[in-house]
């Protein structure tokens, strides 16, 4: 017969192990994170098996789920853990003296846009914080359930329960080319930016950019002949050519000196923000460092995009409707 737990003898630490657990659906990468052995997690899992009555997980492929009732305890007790989490923090922080690693996924829009300022921040004020930078991609949302990243920054949604967000900064999607270009002089009409060469980035996954996204709402396609993975790789591609290649505004500046911004027929604006999991929310080091790059990130010079002949008719025909 299974040993009976008093629920009540249930502490903070085994609700701990049981949200980590649940985040990341497996118990070696829980006792990887906390640093102890699996025989630790598998025994605190008995304890709170019997204590709930309830089987807690089940195997699917590549791991473990929890059941319906493991979701609403971890729901609940996430709660009270996240207060006394908060609870325990110094109310005085120092950032000298904080130390400790704290991993970022991002890409390269974020690595080139953000991230100079906040390192170089950090380097000044908190040398002994280790920032482990990585790229997100596709999966940067898995890398936060998983524990592989602290926080994750870009243009990413994401609408679940146990993450918190913040905005970060706005931009929209500009032509780049080189400025001997054809098209260099002249604003781009729909007609000229369909029908021109494009290097399209395709960001190496299944990511879809806004304004392809607006083009295929509106029935429309390029004329692609480049796919290329990444931002950077358009400083090789494009000077000489007669390409055009979209990109967000903020970097377009950056990526060589002898290509020039048009404004695109469809700037679809967009958000860069950044998001976290309840396991690093009251932490105080991860607090300043989130604080510390919402305000670099409100300092950074924006230019909004000019409403477009084609965005001024949409808005023309709605008013009339």
């Amino acid at each position: 017969m299974a040993k009976e737990w008093d629920p009540f003898a249930i502490d903070f630490a085994a609700i701990r192990i049981l949200r980590l657990v649940s985040e990341l659906g497996s118990f070696s990468k829980a006792a990887d994170a906390l640093g102890t052995n699996q025989s630790t997690i598998s025994y605190t899992m008995d304890r709170l098996r019997a204590a709930f009555h309830d089987k807690l997980f089940v195997r699917q492929r590549g791991g473990i789920a929890p059941t319906p009732r493991c979701a609403e305890i971890v729901a609940c007790a996430g709660r009270l853990l996240e207060v006394f989490e908060g609870l325990v923090q110094p109310v005085d922080f120092d950032p000298a003296s904080a130390s400790g690693p704290v991993t970022i996924a991002c890409n390269y829009y974020e690595r080139s846009i953000i991230l100079p300022r906040a390192i170089a921040e950090v380097r000044r004020r908190a040398p002994r914080l280790v920032l482990d930078i990585r790229t997100a991609g596709a999966e940067g949302v898995a890398h936060l359930k998983r524990g592989e990243a602290d926080l994750l920054v870009g243009p990413y949604d994401v609408r679940e329960e146990s993450f918190y967000h913040r905005h970060l900064l706005d931009d929209h999607y500009v032509c780049v080319m080189h400025k001997s270009h054809l098209l260099a002089g002249r604003r781009l009409r729909v007609d000229d930016y369909v029908k021109a060469s494009h290097a399209v980035v395709t960001y190496g996954g299944t990511w879809r950019s806004g304004y392809l996204r607006g083009l295929d709402e509106r029935g429309l396609s390029l004329n692609q002949v480049v796919a290329i993975p990444s931002i950077s790789d358009l400083a090789h591609i494009l000077p000489g050519t007669d390409l055009v290649s979209t990109v967000p505004s903020r970097i377009a500046p950056n990526i060589a000196k002898s290509l020039v911004a048009r404004a695109c027929p469809f700037p679809e604006p967009f958000q860069i923000g950044m998001t976290w999991t309840s396991r690093t929310h009251h932490s105080a080091a991860h607090r300043w460092l989130r604080q510390l790059m919402g305000r670099l990130a409100g300092t950074l010079p924006y230019k909004a995009a000019l409403a477009t002949a084609q965005d001024r008719r949409r808005g023309s025909a709605k008013a009339r409707a």
